[in-house]
């Protein structure tokens, strides 16, 4: 699962937020880090615990005290992590979402993308759709466009 996460977390953040300044890279890497880091673990870890994302955020909030532009560029990182966590189905692993308040071990979790099987395959096809949109939309065919996502992480959608 590649796609479907980059696609959907970028379309969702442009839904909600609609904000044209708002740095994308890292919100991409926010949503791939528990998909890519848990599974050297064994399964799904501490990267898929909403407790994970809440500290991230903490910690983030604190160090960027009084340092707005660095905090809003860095604030795509929780926000990929939590969002990875509603696309991944992550809720439906109490133990692993909700640690370490229901226990300190994982009980062996499968990571939620293995455990998905073959709905991945039609998942990952709507995730090619939605990039191929925001390709579009966002006009990446364009060097100008992605030179300007490359040094800035913005994209610039309809509705901004």
């Amino acid at each position: 699962m590649f796609f479907w996460f980059l696609g959907s977390v970028v379309v969702a953040v442009w839904f909600v937020f609609r904000d044209p300044a708002f740095d994308y890279r890292l919100l991409l890497v926010g949503a791939l880090l528990p998909a890519l880091v848990d599974p050297i673990f064994g399964g799904a870890r501490v990267l898929h615990s909403v407790t994970f994302s809440i500290v991230l955020l903490t910690v983030l909030m604190l160090a960027t005290s009084g340092r707005k532009p660095t905090r809003k560029m860095l604030l795509g990182l929780p926000v990929g992590t939590l969002l990875h966590l509603v696309f991944t189905g992550a809720w439906t692993q109490t133990n692993v979402f909700w640690w370490p308040f229901f226990g300190f071990g994982f009980d062996d979790a499968p990571h939620p993308i293995a455990e998905r099987g073959w709905w991945n395959v039609p998942l990952e096809l709507i995730g090619l759709a939605l990039c191929w949109w925001i390709v579009q939309r966002a006009e990446l065919r364009r060097p100008d466009r992605r030179a300007q996502f490359r040094s800035t992480g913005q994209l610039s959608l309809p509705g901004q």
